[in-house]
């Protein structure tokens, strides 16, 4: 026969278990919390990635270069640029958006993903599934030729197009890309048919184009210095108002046409970055799109400021998914990229 304890000593003895139960389960939450603490703290104790999804040599690519040089020194880490172009820029986000999110893995997430994603080339919702750490800055997109080419003005442009439809030929940076979908766009309103040739980035499609093996180049300025050298002549650019290094050359919106493109970069990591990495990350760029370093970069390449905080890009992402549901219906996208 078994000794029964007293009521008031098992009630001590439950007290006293539960108490050492709870205080257990603090020194190992602690334990858990404590390296990543110390993670944040120390983070970066290795260099960075940075994937671009660009070719090297473009107005993007120079552009995320000379950010990640200046966060570089206020992060006091190396930030490794690395190309993956392709897929209009969809093949370096895939990438970006499957690494780990322990912040050694950063990149630049062109804004087309808000409608690539609903095209179907790009698997994931961008409005929940990518952390944003900073809108940088917008391209200036136009139209150029040779300085030989029969075109003189977007006016002899359109009605070659008209006379002849199909014939025209234009270089862009990728189907779906901003400079495929904004000359289409301007088709559209002109009421006319360009045959497009679809190029991996903007420095292959510029070379062809040259080379006069295509009529015009839809491109961000990779064209400016060659229309600086009178070696190109640029007919029209698509932003709100005339750029003030080619101020001669008009927009498309002055010419008649309601179309304006700026498709502006942005910069981002994989779901699921940790908030206080995540802050250290948007601290660095913010500070990298204000330093006078990237300002001259920026304006050698035509690139306008146009800084937003992450959690304010992500808001414009959502607003600009909103906007390419509809340009998907009204250009015939999805029809585009099946005959394609």
């Amino acid at each position: 026969m078994t000794d029964r304890l007293p009521a008031s000593l098992m009630r001590r003895r439950l007290l006293l278990g539960s108490a050492a139960a709870t205080a257990a389960a603090a020194t190992g939450t602690a334990s858990l919390l404590a390296p990543r603490i110390a993670r944040a703290a120390e983070y970066p104790d290795r260099p960075i990635t940075f994937i671009c999804p660009w070719p090297v040599g473009g107005t993007a690519d120079q552009s995320m270069r000379a950010l990640c040089q200046v966060a570089s020194g206020i992060l006091k880490q190396s930030i490794v640029v690395e190309n993956r172009a392709g897929a209009s820029g969809m093949i370096g986000t895939k990438a970006l958006a499957r690494a780990t999110p322990d912040g050694y893995t950063i990149g630049q997430i062109p804004i087309s993903v808000a409608r690539f994603s609903q095209l179907g080339m790009l698997q994931l919702d961008p409005r929940k599934e990518l952390t944003y750490l900073a809108r940088t800055s917008g391209q200036t997109f136009g139209i150029a030729v040779p300085d030989g080419s029969r075109f003189k003005t977007l006016a002899d442009v359109v009605a070659e197009a008209k006379a002849h439809p199909g014939r025209v030929t234009y270089a862009h940076a990728g189907i779906g890309g901003a400079t495929h979908v904004g000359m289409e766009q301007f088709a559209l309103a002109a009421g006319v048919k360009f045959n497009a040739i679809a190029y991996k980035g903007g420095s292959a499609a510029l070379q062809d184009v040259l080379a006069n093996q295509v009529d015009l180049l839809a491109d961000s300025s990779s064209w400016a210095p060659h229309v600086e050298a009178g070696k190109m002549r640029l007919l029209a650019t698509w932003g709100e108002q005339r750029t003030p290094r080619f101020s001669n050359a008009p927009t498309l919106k002055e010419l008649g046409y309601n179309v304006v493109v700026e498709a502006p970069n942005g910069i981002g990591a994989p779901k699921g970055l940790p908030a206080d990495i995540e802050k250290k990350l948007r601290d660095a760029f913010r500070a990298a799109v204000a330093s006078p370093e990237f300002k001259t970069v920026a304006a050698r390449i035509d690139a306008p400021i146009m800084y937003l905080d992450g959690p304010d890009y992500r808001k414009y992402v959502s607003e600009v998914y909103e906007q390419e549901t509809q340009l998907i219906q009204r250009l015939k996208l999805k029809e585009m990229l099946a005959q394609s």
